[in-house]
């Protein structure tokens, strides 16, 4: 079929005039007019009807109009896939990642990238809802980073980086002049806790349960920087993943002190996943490549040392 008279006839569906689709489309109205005619003899049926000046659609008009409009987005995806062949350099790249990378991984991996393919563009997801893969059976993106592994077949996963977790503590607390601690240091603390959804959140149980400590749980901070505030404020003490250096906006306080976790486990492995059963297309592709050397050849940042 001739997909400018799809097109055309799915502007006009949606309400707009011949007049319009003609001005628009720089095209005579008698012109459009001839390739409805010949859609509807490739149909088998009318697709319009005369209502006034405007054309209305038919029965199967309507009913032609629910599919026209997926197979017009099928085609243009189709065509952005042929164009990011034969130019996989201005492509487009959805990467989800976990909140707490947003501040030191994921400005690296980007601006190291773009330093190389700079017309690539990124939607950039944080993550809600951290115990949910992103590239999962329904996921969205092509790309995650992130602590998370999931048991699927279908879900690749490659670690990057090794990262600390550390003891959070405000600054009079008994234990802020040393540099490292355990959780049974704190075991009579009350702890902030990251939100339940919130990988970190099963990190502290986890660690707790290990450590035979009894997580007494005094406030929820949904993100990090309110964590940060709440350990500040003296409310309590808290688990949080170490700074990093290479220029990362990791916002601090002069009232916190971090100290080394002496617990076992007291770090998580950050990776790249993505799903097996969908082919990336070639702007995706280069940058899992670019991602993964760049892990390989030890180029990610570093996490800041206990003073």
């Amino acid at each position: 079929m001739d997909t400018e008279a799809l097109r055309w006839f799915q502007m006009v569906a949606d309400g707009a005039t011949v007049t319009e689709v003609a001005e628009l489309e720089m095209r005579s109205q008698p012109g459009i007019s001839r390739a409805f005619s010949r859609l509807e003899a490739e149909v088998g049926a009318e697709l319009f009807q005369r209502s006034g000046r405007l054309l209305t659609l038919t029965p199967a008009g309507a009913a032609f109009h629910r599919h026209v409009g997926a197979a017009l987005h099928r085609l243009d995806d189709g065509l952005a896939a042929v164009q990011q062949l034969v130019s996989p350099e201005t492509g487009t790249v959805a990467v989800a990642f976990q909140a707490s990378l947003g501040t030191w991984l994921v400005p690296d991996l980007i601006g190291s990238f773009r330093a190389q393919f700079p017309e690539v563009r990124f939607d950039l997801r944080s993550k809600a809802d951290e115990l949910v893969s992103s590239v999962g059976p329904r996921g969205t993106v092509d790309l995650e980073l992130s602590t998370l592994r999931v048991a699927d077949d279908d879900v690749r996963w490659r670690p990057l980086v090794r990262e600390p977790i550390r003891l959070l503590l405000p600054q009079d607390h008994p234990l802020s002049d040393r540099r490292e601690a355990s959780l049974a240091d704190v075991a009579d603390d009350p702890f902030i806790a990251p939100a339940p959804s919130s990988l970190l959140r099963t990190q502290l149980e986890q660690l707790c349960s290990r450590a035979g400590v009894e997580l007494r749980v005094s406030l929820v901070a949904d993100d990090l920087p309110t964590l940060r505030g709440y350990v500040a404020s003296g409310l309590g003490v808290a688990i949080i993943p170490a700074r990093w250096d290479a220029g990362a906006i990791e916002p601090s306080s002069p009232r916190v002190h971090y100290l080394e976790l002496t617990d076992p486990e007291a770090e998580r492995n950050v990776g790249l996943s993505w799903n097996a059963q969908r082919r990336l297309l070639p702007a995706a592709e280069l940058f899992r490549t670019h991602v993964l050397r760049r892990a390989e050849s030890g180029r990610l940042p570093r996490p800041v040392p206990i003073p």
